[in-house]
C-alpha cells in the first residue's frame, strides 16, 4: 500500500500538472492544420492536435506527471530563484510576471523519480518562463541535478527547451554554458547514461551545451532545433531558408538525433532505453570487467546451453573446424557470387534474429546520417551489446538511401561513436561486414573518408570490451576493415573478405577488370584461404546452397558458432582483451 507521503507527493504533481491545463484556453487552435479542439481532448492527448498530431509546448510539471511512476517525484532545489547580477533595467519585475504567468520559480524543475519503475534524475525546462532561457539559476539547477545523479550513480535526462542563454544576465548566463558542460564530463566519465530529449523551441546556448552532449538524443517531431535562430540566419546570410530547417526531422537526417519520438511514445521509449542500460549503470567499473561484466556470466552461460545443447554446440565448432581444413568445391568466383546473392541475407535479418530490444541509434553528431551504417543497443541473450553493420538495402529504394552499402566518413564517425559508447557502458561490441567498400565520391573525399577509416582502426585496436566482426557476404578493403578490427573474426563459408574487388584488383594489377575470375583465386579471399593465413578465427557453416537458400537456418548457424565465442571472451578483463587485440594484429604477415 503507497504511504500517506507518497500519495501526498503524487497529488501534488498533479496539482500542479492540472493548473497548467488551466491556463489553456477552452477551444484551441492548431497551427498547422487550423483545425480547433477541446481544451480537455488536447490535455487527454497530452497536448497533441488529435487530428495532425502537432505537438503544442507543455508545462513542466504536466510533462513530470507523463512519464514519472505516480508517487514517485521528489522536487530537487525548489526554493533556488534568480536575483539581479547585472541589475539590469526592468528585469526584476520580468522574473516576477514569469513567475506569475508559469507558477515556477525559474525556467527548470529538476526531480528524482522512476520511469518504468527505474530510478532516476530528471529535468525539465519550460519555455513559458522567459522563453526557457538559461540564466544562473537555470545553470546551477541543471549543474546541481547532474550532480546529484553522479554522486547517486543514476541515469540522468534532460528535457530542453530554451530560447537560448538569458540576455539579461550577460556574460555569467553565458558562462553557463561552460558550467553545465563541464558537468555532463564529469557525469559521463563515471559510465553513466545521458538521455537528451530536445522539445520545442531548443536554441542558443542550450544546443551548444548540455542540450547536444547526450549519450542518446532524443527529440519530439516539428522541434525547432539549432544554435542560431532562423531570422537571425537569414538577415546574416540573406537567404531563404529551405522547408523544415532546423526542425526535429531535418536534425535527424543530417546526424544530431538518434530518434524523433512523438511525446504519447516517450515515456515508453525511456522506460526501454533505461532498462538497456540498467545493467551497466551499477556496480564497480573494474569489478565488472574483471569478472563477466557482473555476475550476469554464469546465467549467460546456462542459457548458451539450454539454447543450443551442450552437445549440440561442441559439434557445430567441430564441423566449423572441418570445414576450414577441407578445400570447398567451389572456386572464388562461384563463392563471390553467392557472397553478392540478392537474397543474402543481411544486417537487418541478423538483428531480428540474434538480438532483442534493438534500439537504434542514428548519426554522427557533426553533419550526417549515413543509412549504410546501422548501429545501436540490444539484449544477447539477456546481455546488453553494441550491434553494427554495413547495410546494404533490399529493394532498389532501399539500395539507393543505402549508397549500396558503401559508407561515407559519417558512417564510420557514426561507428565509432557506437564503440566508444559501448566502451563507455562496457557493452560488447558486434558487427557484421558486408561491403564492396568505403564509398569513393567527391563528397567523401571531402570530409575525410581516409582519415575516418583510420580512426577507426586505431580507436578499435584499443577498445577496452569485446568486439566480435562477422564477415556475412563481402568484405572489401579499409572500408569493411574499419568495423573488423577484433578480438574474434568470423567468416560465413561462402562470404570473401579481401584487399579490394576483384574488378579492381584486375584493374590494377593488370589493366583488364574482365580478369577478376582469376583475381578471386589468386587474392586468396574465401573463408577457408583466410583462416589458413590466420585473418579469420572461425568459419560459419552455412545452408546448402548458400545464407541466402535458407537465411533463418542461416541465422541459426551463425549463433551456435558465436554463442561459445561471446562467453569466452566476456570472461576477460578490459586491458586483457585490448593486449591480446594488439598482439593479435602484430602477428598478421610477420615474416
Amino acid at each position: 500500500m503507497p504511504s500517506l507521503f507518497t500519495k501526498n507527493r503524487a497529488r501534488s504533481l498533479a496539482n500542479k500538472a492540472v493548473r497548467e491545463q488551466n491556463a489553456l484556453s477552452e477551444r484551441v487552435l492548431c497551427p498547422d492544420c487550423q483545425r480547433e479542439s477541446d481544451k480537455q481532448l488536447i490535455v487527454q492527448e497530452q497536448y497533441l492536435c488529435p487530428y495532425c498530431g502537432h505537438h503544442f509546448p507543455v508545462g513542466a510539471y504536466f510533462r513530470l506527471n507523463s512519464v514519472l511512476d505516480d508517487g514517485s517525484m521528489k522536487e530537487l532545489d525548489e526554493d533556488l530563484t534568480a536575483d539581479d547580477p547585472l541589475q539590469f533595467p526592468d528585469y526584476p519585475k520580468k522574473l516576477e510576471a514569469a513567475r506569475l504567468k508559469s507558477g515556477l520559480n525559474e525556467a527548470v524543475v529538476t526531480a528524482v523519480g522512476a520511469i518504468g519503475g527505474y530510478k532516476c534524475v530528471v529535468g525539465v525546462m519550460d519555455s513559458r518562463f522567459m522563453m526557457g532561457s538559461m540564466g544562473t539559476v537555470v545553470g546551477e539547477k541543471i549543474t546541481r541535478a547532474v550532480e546529484y545523479a553522479s554522486s547517486h550513480r543514476l541515469p540522468l535526462i534532460l528535457f530542453c527547451a530554451s530560447g537560448g542563454t538569458r540576455m539579461q544576465e550577460g556574460i555569467l548566463s553565458l558562462m553557463q554554458m561552460a558550467k553545465t558542460s563541464a558537468a555532463i564530463s564529469r557525469f559521463s566519465e563515471k559510465g553513466l547514461l545521458y538521455i537528451s530529449v530536445l522539445t520545442h523551441p531548443t536554441t542558443g546556448g542550450v544546443t551548444a551545451s548540455f542540450a547536444s552532449l547526450g549519450d542518446i538524443i532524443l527529440a519530439e517531431p516539428g522541434a525547432l532545433i539549432g544554435f542560431a535562430g532562423q531570422r537571425v540566419i537569414e538577415d546574416t546570410i540573406h537567404q531563404k531558408l529551405p522547408e523544415g530547417f532546423q526542425r526535429a526531422e531535418f536534425q535527424q537526417s543530417h546526424g544530431f538525433v538518434d530518434q524523433v519520438v512523438p511525446r504519447n511514445q516517450m515515456r515508453q521509449t525511456l522506460t526501454r532505453l533505461l532498462a538497456l542500460h540498467q545493467k551497466e549503470s551499477t556496480g564497480d567499473r573494474d569489478q565488472r570487467r574483471g569478472g563477466l561484466f557482473g555476475s550476469s556470466l554464469g546465467a549467460l552461460s546456462v542459457r548458451v546451453v539450454n539454447a543450443v545443447g551442450d552437445g549440440k554446440s561442441q559439434n557445430s565448432q567441430t564441423q566449423s573446424a572441418a570445414s576450414g581444413r577441407r578445400r570447398s568445391s567451389l572456386s572464388g568466383e562461384e563463392k563471390l557470387l553467392i557472397a553478392r546473392h540478392w537474397k543474402r541475407p543481411g544486417v537487418q535479418d541478423y538483428i531480428d534474429g540474434l538480438f532483442t530490444e534493438f534500439f537504434e541509434c542514428r548519426g554522427d553528431r557533426q553533419s550526417r546520417e549515413d543509412m549504410s551504417i546501422l548501429g545501436g543497443i540490444a539484449l544477447y541473450h539477456g546481455v546488453p551489446v553494441t550491434v553494427i553493420g554495413t547495410r546494404k538495402g533490399k529493394t532498389l529504394e532501399e539500395k539507393m538511401k543505402c549508397n549500396f552499402g558503401m559508407p561515407g566518413p559519417e558512417g564510420y564517425r557514426k561507428a565509432l561513436q557506437l564503440m566508444k559508447q559501448a566502451e563507455k557502458f562496457h557493452r560488447p561490441v558486434i558487427t557484421f561486414i558486408d561491403t564492396t567498400g568505403a564509398y569513393p565520391g567527391i563528397e567523401a573525399e571531402e570530409k575525410g573518408q581516409g582519415e575516418a577509416i583510420a580512426r577507426n582502426l586505431m580507436e578499435m585496436s584499443s577498445l577496452q570490451v569485446p568486439v566480435i566482426s562477422v564477415v556475412t557476404g563481402e568484405g572489401n578493403s579499409g572500408g569493411a576493415l574499419a568495423l573488423g578490427v577484433a578480438d574474434r573474426v568470423l567468416m560465413q563459408e561462402n562470404s570473401v573478405y579481401a584487399i579490394l574487388s576483384p574488378e579492381g584488383f584486375a584493374s590494377i594489377l593488370w589493366k583488364d577488370s574482365s580478369r577478376s575470375g582469376e583475381a578471386c583465386d589468386a587474392m586468396k579471399m574465401t573463408a577457408q584461404d583466410l583462416l589458413e593465413l590466420g585473418v579469420i578465427d572461425e568459419i560459419v557453416p552455412e545452408p546448402e546452397g548458400g545464407a541466402h537458400e535458407d537465411p533463418e537456418k542461416a541465422v541459426a548457424m551463425l549463433e551456435e558458432t558465436l554463442y561459445p565465442q561471446f562467453t569466452s571472451l566476456i570472461r576477460q578483463s578490459g586491458s586483457r582483451l585490448a593486449e591480446s587485440r594488439y598482439q593479435k594484429f602484430r602477428k598478421m604477415g610477420r615474416p
